[in-house]
């Protein structure tokens, strides 16, 4: 299958999140070295590199589900530590390598994040999730029958209920085929562009950086060790 997708600009007008000196260490190992990186509405950052090279680790600091031991996150120009953390993951949404539903409908599980603040979703705002998901007529479907591709439709249409500012992205398409590989990035650009998003995917697969993503930021130990647009950066390896 051919892709002709070209990344679009971000709005560098628009400047979504910031990292400054980010660091995390564990038991005096250091997770996470001192990166600092600026991501604009509308992009598309991809994080690539060794197994162990910390690209999770540093995901995962980007809502303080880890907290950093060094250095800060801004979103829109607020430090994170400013903002409740169930604020935080609401508007810095992550969806993971495996699509973790709750038992249950679709529906239910789109539901969740807004009753967690007590708010209601209709009908018919479920439905238009799931449209833009490309699950149109999935509201009742039990979640333990759905394939791999359609699960992570789901989390992300969970994910897209709660109205968050930035995407972060966990390997989401490892354990698919390809066709649902090529489906689930279609989503990822639609989503990103459409609502003027920021998100940073973490990918073992450079191909799918060059698909995805305008710029590229390689890390190995912990270390940001290049970052910049992604055909120069994936040509310089």
């Amino acid at each position: 299958m051919t892709n002709t997708y070209a990344p679009t600009a971000p709005d560098v007008t628009t400047e979504m999140l910031e990292t400054t000196h980010l660091s995390r260490s564990v038991g005096g190992r250091l997770l996470v070295r001192d990166i600092s990186i600026r991501l604009s509405a509308s992009e598309i950052l991809a994080i690539v590199g060794p197994s162990g090279a910390g690209k999770s680790s540093f995901l995962r600091l980007l809502n303080r589900l880890d907290e950093p031991t060094d250095g800060t996150v801004l979103l829109k120009s607020c430090d994170y530590r400013s903002i409740a953390p169930q604020e935080l993951r609401r508007r810095i949404g992550m969806v993971m390598q495996t699509a973790f539903l709750f038992p249950g409908t679709v529906s239910a599980n789109i539901a969740f994040g807004p009753r967690q603040r007590g708010e209601a979703l209709s009908l018919t705002e479920i439905a238009t999730l799931l449209e833009r998901v490309g699950l149109s007529g999935f509201e009742d479907r039990d979640v333990g029958h759905l394939s791999g591709g359609e699960a992570q439709r789901v989390a992300l249409a969970r994910m897209l209920a709660n109205a968050p500012e930035v995407l972060l992205l966990d390997e989401p398409t490892s354990a698919l085929d390809e066709a649902s590989v090529h489906e689930v990035e279609e989503l990822v650009r639609g989503i990103v562009q459409n609502q003027r998003m920021a998100c940073v995917i973490v990918t073992h697969d450079p191909a799918q950086a060059v698909r995805l993503a305008g710029r590229t930021m390689i890390m190995e130990t912990g270390r940001q060790v290049a970052i910049g647009t992604t055909r120069e950066i994936l040509r310089a390896r």
